[in-house]
């Protein structure tokens, strides 16, 4: 994947040229399409799944969807996905086995590849989000439209208008602008002065593509497709025991994120022996996972499956209803089903980390001292810092999907986040390099 680094030249100087304006105005205007397409891409994945998983068993069985359904289905995922990785060229992407990645954009040739092995991923159930792909078609179509537009555009052009486009594709699918900021800013290393010179265009353009996001959703009735609590524990004041317990699920989720993370790197020689054979294996796996959560609980296979965006307000809302040992399943089935995703398909780490951490918080959340809110903070938090290597967007998750007005678990999550991303960095290295691509 092409690499657009950052060249030196004075912020304050670019921001003061009439060539920063016209940059202004055109990430307002690109926030228009880019949001369309990041609509028409998510939508298209929600009805994908609702038609396999939800609406076609229906017409087929009258007594409930059986067990062995996603076996076929994640057969033909790894099977369209390992086709586009090895056919299209650009490799589809970044591998989500290296973690987070926000600082390359797309050249033109491979926008194909990503959008069709993310549709491929994300649709058929295999256990990844939708914000890598994103990420890099919002970013991509920027650039194209920058290239378009003028073919000699300087570097910082790229730069600003890539970082735009992505905002825009990124900020409605965490419901927050300023979150999308910060995953984005954050992955990429880029501070001083020169944040706020690549900020302020792509805030110009995500802000106008909420407002479009919002507009769709009144007019198709599809939905925001915003990651969002529909119900929220109640706050409880930090205590001596609560923060204690920060430093276990830190510790808990360095342990268990290191592992997600060896096994995925450690599947990979494997995965290219023969791109499309193991990867349709390695669904096939996953399918099993989901299938004996099934058997074995009488819960929905879907609850391991996909990324979590849509199952995680329903068990948060339900969390009560499920007994210890259920959770541990269910936490067990969904990070194997995580681990293998990682090493062959495409899409991004987050939403799993996320869901992961939540069902790690809801487990904790009975012990002496423990409350269900700061539980589920702390758990979210401590596995997106393990997995994406990112503190304070890490931290910003685990606080704001318990409600931005909620001060209360701050410092709980903090200290988990803190313990976590501390500990994650001084374990034994994983199989394979952290950095590059497939």
């Amino acid at each position: 994947m092409a690499e657009t680094h950052t060249p030196d030249v004075d912020p304050v100087a670019v921001m003061r040229s009439k060539p920063y304006l016209v940059a202004l105005l055109l990430a307002a205007a690109l926030g228009i399409p880019i949001s369309l397409v990041a609509y028409g891409f998510l939508a298209a994945v929600t009805k994908i799944q609702q038609f396999i998983f939800s609406d076609l068993p229906g017409d087929l069985f009258s007594g409930g969807t059986p067990s062995w359904w996603p076996l076929p289905w994640l057969v033909l995922c790894g099977v369209l996905t390992g086709a586009t990785i090895r056919y299209l060229p650009g490799n589809a992407g970044h591998s989500p086995a290296f973690g987070f990645h926000a600082g390359g954009t797309p050249v033109d040739k491979e926008l194909p590849g990503i959008i069709l092995a993310a549709l491929a991923t994300l649709s058929l159930g295999a256990v990844l989000g939708p914000e890598a792909p994103l990420i890099a078609i919002g970013g991509g179509l920027a650039v194209l439209t920058v290239h378009l537009l003028k073919k000699d555009a300087p570097p910082m052009a790229l730069v600003i208008m890539a970082s735009a486009g992505s905002f825009t594709a990124i900020s409605t699918l965490f419901g927050s602008p300023i979150l999308a900021a910060f995953l984005i800013m954050e992955a990429a290393g880029i501070g001083g002065a020169t944040l706020s010179l690549v900020a302020v265009p792509g805030l110009l353009a995500s802000g106008i593509g909420a407002v479009v996001f919002v507009g769709l959703d009144d007019l198709t009735g599809l939905g925001t497709f915003s990651l969002a609590l529909t119900s929220v524990p109640a706050p409880v004041n930090p205590t001596v025991a609560t923060m204690c317990w920060a430093v276990a699920v830190g510790g808990i989720a360095a342990l268990l994120g290191w592992a997600i993370r060896w096994a995925g790197l450690a599947l990979r020689p494997l995965v290219h022996t023969n791109r499309i054979l193991v990867t349709a294996v390695l669904g096939l796996l996953i399918g099993l996972a989901a299938t004996a959560y099934q058997l074995i609980t009488g819960n929905s296979f879907t609850q391991v499956l996909l990324s979590g965006q849509d199952a995680l307000p329903e068990l948060v809302a339900h969390a009560a209803d499920y007994s210890v040992g259920v959770l541990l399943l269910l936490g067990l089935c969904k990070t194997v089903a995580y681990s293998i995703s990682l090493s062959a398909f495409r899409g991004g780490p987050v939403f799993p980390s996320i869901f992961i951490g939540a069902v790690l918080g809801i487990a904790m959340s009975g012990l002496p001292g423990m409350s269900m809110g700061p539980a589920i903070a702390m758990g979210i938090g401590a596995m997106c810092a393990v997995m994406l290597r990112l503190p304070l967007t890490s931290a910003l998750l685990g606080v704001l999907l318990l409600g931005t007005d909620d001060i209360s678990v701050t410092p709980q999550v903090v200290v988990a986040v803190a313990v976590a991303f501390v500990l994650i960095n001084v374990l034994p290295a994983t199989p394979a390099k952290e950095t590059g691509g497939e």
